[in-house]
């Protein structure tokens, strides 16, 4: 079972809907149907969901990959919270105006952090 797992990928689709929120939002308050109209704050929202659209799946997919080859849990939950906070970060970091890039690379860094450190531990134990 990969309970662990499920906790964080709940928790990140709720950040996720967060993000899809602000973008429907904005749109139905500009009344902007498709696209982004040329207009900045739209399009950083935009991005902002889609670049957790792009991430947070291979992070939760390579989670549960560590989880379910019986990795301590206080590792699963290390990676989880990196991955939660990383995509937490980014998402407001990048969507704020005006950003925030603090938290933007800090997101990006946990982000891309959990992704290697996921992805090594994986290979490691494969290799043994």
């Amino acid at each position: 079972m990969i309970a662990i797992t499920g906790l964080y990928a709940g928790l990140i689709a709720l950040v996720f809907l967060v993000l899809t929120f602000r973008v429907i939002g904005y749109r139905r308050a500009n009344r902007i149907g498709l696209g982004d109209a040329g207009d900045k704050t739209l399009l950083k929202r935009m991005r902002a969901q889609g670049n957790c659209a792009e991430y947070a799946p291979i992070g939760l997919i390579l989670l549960a990959l560590v989880e379910a080859q019986g990795t301590p849990g206080w590792v699963v939950h290390g990676l989880g919270i990196m991955l939660l906070a990383g995509r937490v970060a980014h998402g407001y970091g990048f969507s704020a105006s005006p950003p925030v890039m603090n938290l933007r690379v800090g997101g990006m860094l946990l982000t891309t952090g959990m992704i290697a450190l996921a992805a090594l531990g994986l290979i490691a134990h494969a290799l043994v």
